[in-house]
């Protein structure tokens, strides 16, 4: 029988790397309730028309990137490819905003059908904020800062801050028909697919990574010309704030993003580690989405971060170990049930402790907990039992690895076992 194998671009994140995922999302939960936001779970599966009207029928997401297909009910459903849109519905079916400002954070799977690479699969897992219910460009440098305070705080400090204003619709209007007119002049030197969203989605060819195509787009005109005077002073009014607040920027006149709901504010935060695909977080304003979806006018602002191209950039002095306490060394049937009760007593005291279950040799037992990188061994054999003790071992000494302490204790009495082991 042929072994059953993942399909492609959905890959298992083993215990070893969980740690570092752990690690990140124990950062953030505290940051995130720091900061007022609470968490919000949206289901993995939504109608298909949240992501049509949200994101965009021209969009690369909508037209080639979901995973869509019809239930038993025959109705269209897509498992989600981004967090926004599940927010804002879950916004409005609940009636959310008419309580006030809504700050929340989401964290999970997302899933999108393209080219699997490094740092981004087919299913990928995203954490993300979203604030609704503030139209104020200092609730969107609040936002960003949140997430360059949180990506500093995991030791990242090699980062750029792209910045761009997307204006109101009627700037962007005003925009496509200018930039229409420049490249439809020369559309033969356009690359394949930024002829094709010529008819679609031409502002998404300023996102090009066609290398001839970003040559080209050097000396298209620019959307910041188009932007009424609200729009300037608001995006001036950003600027002078993160100023202020000492977080550097890059202006980015080319920064759209890939999603149709944006106005105002778009940013990103890229790394040079990460070759094409560089970004890290992407977010920006989206005012007119909760309306587009039923809800009441209202503004919006959020990011999510890639959790797969955030680990792939975490230092090693960052990932969190995620060695036991005490590695439980024991043989014999009498010894291996009082062990079994001793490691109950002592996780219930809050130490992580690895119970050896394999009744192997004891030599192969402390090769074990050689590996597993515990503090402390704890040896409880016939001879042990005899005397009703047990045998404790330093392993890794910070000041001589070659170096143990071994000290022998009443196996019942737990108090003078734990003050052992917190030593």
């Amino acid at each position: 029988m042929n072994q059953l194998q993942s399909l492609r671009g959905m890959v298992d994140i083993l215990p070893m790397q969980i740690q570092h995922w752990q690690a990140v999302e124990l950062v953030a939960r505290e940051q995130f309730h720091r900061a007022g936001f609470k968490e919000i779970r949206t289901p993995l599966l939504e109608v298909t028309e949240l992501f049509s009207r949200s994101i965009g029928e021209a969009t690369d997401v909508v037209g080639k990137e979901m995973y869509t297909f019809s239930d038993r009910g025959n109705r269209s459903c897509t498992l989600r490819p981004e967090g926004t849109a599940s927010v804002v519905r879950a916004v409005v079916e609940h009636g959310l905003l008419s309580k006030g400002l809504q700050r929340f954070w989401y964290g999970g799977p997302m899933f999108r059908y393209e080219r699997p690479q490094a740092g981004r699969q087919r299913q990928f897992h995203q954490i993300g904020v979203e604030c609704l219910g503030i139209d104020s460009p200092r609730c969107d440098v609040e936002v960003i800062a949140m997430a360059w305070d949180l990506l500093h705080s995991l030791g990242l400090n090699d980062l750029v801050l792209e910045l761009n204003s997307l204006g109101t619709p009627e700037d962007r209007k005003k925009y496509r028909v200018q930039l229409l007119d420049w490249l439809h002049d020369r559309r033969d030197q356009l690359d394949v697919d930024s002829q094709k969203r010529l008819q679609t989605n031409p502002l998404r060819i300023l996102d090009s990574k066609d290398p001839k195509t970003c040559s080209l787009l050097k000396d298209a005109p620019l959307l910041e010309d188009s932007l009424c005077n609200e729009s300037s002073i608001r995006f001036e009014s950003l600027k002078h704030t993160l100023e202020v607040l000492g977080i550097p920027f890059a202006l980015n006149p080319r920064l759209v993003r890939g999603l149709d709901y944006y106005c105002h504010t778009a940013f990103e935060i890229t790394s040079r580690h990460l070759g094409a695909q560089a970004t890290v977080c992407g977010g920006g304003r989206y005012d007119g989405l909760v309306e587009q979806l039923g809800g009441p006018a209202s503004s919006g602002i959020g990011w999510a971060i890639g959790m797969e191209r955030l680990v792939l950039l975490l230092d090693d002095s960052f990932k969190a170990a995620s060695s036991p306490d005490v590695y439980f060394v024991n043989k014999g049937e009498e010894a291996e049930i009082k062990a079994l009760d001793i490691a109950r007593r002592l996780r219930a005291a809050g130490l992580a402790v690895e119970l050896d279950s394999s009744r192997a040799s004891f030599g192969k037992q402390f090769r074990r907990a050689d590996r597993c990188g515990a503090k402390w061994a704890i040896i409880l054999g016939d001879d042990e039992m005899s005397n009703g003790e047990v045998r404790l071992k330093k392993l890794h000494s910070t000041n001589d690895p070659s170096i143990v302490k071994e000290l022998v204790t009443s196996s019942s009495d737990l108090d003078g076992l734990l003050a052992f082991l917190r030593s």
